[in-house]
């Protein structure tokens, strides 16, 4: 698609708060999103070019913001990992341990299951609003969120058990 400097900012005007609101959920971090988002939205500039039509613009731009969030949490979990090997085994909390370990099944997810699970979990979105932004029904995007999450309480389970033997 040929897109202007204005025609690019005037879609963007469109999401940048519903990017931000995404990215806020899955960082944490109001900077770590600013940056993600900002990352998203020079990448997407980018590569406008390579989008077929203008209505996909929103889904297409969170594919991109996703893929940011996740690049940063990969490392961000890496360096974390890195840390916590350093640590005596008492020093890490319960709750750490766990935000680690949705992190890891959040990962085992689709591109198009992190989208999903993303946007209604973290960003509080519908199912009909997470249909139009990504041109699904709305009850394929529940049928596919609840998959998805049954898929993560199954890697969730299974690092529990892991937890319970290593302790043992």
């Amino acid at each position: 698609m040929k897109c202007s400097i204005k025609k690019f900012s005037e879609m963007y005007e469109t999401v940048y708060r519903d990017l931000y609101r995404y990215a806020l959920c899955l960082m944490k971090n109001p900077q770590e999103a600013e940056d993600a988002v900002s990352e998203a939205v020079i990448t997407a500039y980018e590569n406008i070019h390579k989008l077929k039509k203008e209505e996909a613009f929103k889904s297409w731009i969170f594919t991109i913001l996703t893929n940011k969030c996740k690049k940063r949490l990969k490392k961000a979990l890496k360096e974390t990992l890195g840390r916590e090997e350093e640590l005596p085994e008492q020093a890490t909390a319960p709750d750490y341990d766990l935000a680690i370990d949705v992190k890891k099944a959040f990962f085992v997810l689709s591109e198009e299951e992190q989208i999903l699970v993303g946007l209604s979990v973290f960003g509080g979105y519908c199912s009909q609003e997470i249909g139009e932004m990504m041109g699904l029904n709305p009850n394929t995007v529940r049928s596919k969120r609840s998959r998805a999450l049954k898929k993560m309480e199954c890697v969730l389970g299974s690092y529990g058990e892991d937890e319970k033997e290593r302790r043992e």
